[in-house]
């Protein structure tokens, strides 16, 4: 079977050479007669296989020595708890802004830790665009300020991170890798890997060492960022294979020229679904504001219900897959991952414009 155009929010695409490199090594890894997933995690193989992904995301990153990496398992769910966990006491408040409903339950989770505040939200209008209106740089009491940088649901994503005098950490499970990042603005940033690192399973950690510091020290030993950082992310069994396939991607995004090279390619392939979409008078109509746009997912809605069926329906038979938007606004997403290729987004482009037109000689 020809492998399909997968535009699924995630777990996501992953580069075929990455895929095709571990199906050659899948029986025999690095000559140890064993597959990575049969490495014991505290054996040599294995401890290059970690050091490795560690020293390839500090590389193409740019992420200072003054931070730690690490490899956590839970997804970006279990850091929504973990963050307010480490940081929020009785005498703090976490701030949060808003932009889509990931944010939204990190908000949620951080509220039964302790003291919470909405500095910002596009909520009043399903989330169409990121907050505009807010002053960060004078907030009372501050234990961190917490955003999301891209939003999968809502197609919307952070093009200027904000100012704060309060830590900043970062929910970017969705864009991580897909673009050149200042690391120094951000005391926390964390990311599940199912979008643009690799398969579901492992979350990465950037972290100032100076915020482990001042974490708080009563809480679950596994649920401590110093203990995970003091251990090299290897204080329980780590996820071997997922960590395995990080590192194959990050090889991967290294040998495409890096992240520049890679942030180019993305910002092509937006422009090519966004101009079928502003050029096709209103059948499609973008759900993010303009200056909003998420160069990760690109959501939009057709005419009707019916019209929306038949157009992911029509999508699968021509091997255009994951399609279908969510229902907080309905309608179609495409999430255009690192993985996904400029030749991808040209043949969803061309079916919308066939689609469209096919439609247009019925009426």
């Amino acid at each position: 079977m020809d492998r399909v155009y997968n535009f699924n929010a995630g777990p996501a695409a992953i580069p075929v050479e990455v895929l095709q490199k571990a199906q050659g090594e899948l029986l025999n890894f690095n000559h140890t007669g064993m597959s990575v997933m049969e490495l014991s995690h505290r054996s040599q193989a294995y401890d290059e296989v970690h050091n490795n992904a560690k020293s390839l995301l500090k590389e193409l990153l740019n992420i200072p020595d003054s931070y730690d990496v690490l490899f956590l398992q839970g997804g970006a769910s279990l850091q929504f708890a973990m963050i307010p966990m480490n940081f929020l006491n009785n005498e703090n408040i976490a701030y949060y802004i808003l932009s889509g409903a990931w944010s939204e339950k990190a908000l949620s989770e951080a509220k039964k830790f302790g003291e919470t505040n909405v500095l910002a939200s596009s909520k009043e209008s399903n989330y169409t665009h990121i907050p505009k209106q807010f002053e960060a740089n004078s907030l009372q009491n501050a234990a961190y300020l917490h955003i999301t940088s891209n939003n999968t649901i809502f197609g919307t994503q952070w093009h200027e991170f904000p100012s704060t005098n309060a830590p900043l950490i970062a929910d970017m499970s969705s864009d991580i890798l897909s673009r050149e990042l200042n690391i120094e603005q951000f005391d926390l940033i964390y990311a599940g890997a199912q979008k643009n690192l690799g398969p579901s399973g492992v979350t990465v950690v950037i972290i100032k060492k100076d915020l482990i510091e001042k974490a708080n020290k009563n809480v679950p030993t596994i649920l401590s960022y110093q203990t995970h950082a003091s251990k090299n992310s290897l204080y329980n069994t780590p996820p071997t294979f997922a960590i395995y396939m990080l590192s194959l991607v990050l090889e991967w995004v290294k040998e495409q020229g890096g992240v520049a090279e890679i942030e180019r390619r993305n910002k092509q392939k937006a422009q090519i679904l966004y101009n079928a979409i502003d050029e096709s008078d209103g059948f499609y109509k973008g759900h993010a504001e303009k200056e909003s746009r998420s160069f990760m997912n690109v959501t939009f809605t057709l005419p009707s219900d019916e019209l929306t069926k038949a157009f992911v329906q029509e999508a699968k038979e021509n091997r255009l897959i994951g399609l279908s938007g969510h229902r907080s606004v309905g309608g179609c997403r495409a999430s255009i991952y690192n993985a996904v290729t400029i030749e991808a987004c040209e043949k969803l482009a061309q079916f919308m414009k066939e689609f469209r037109k096919n439609i247009k000689s019925l009426s």
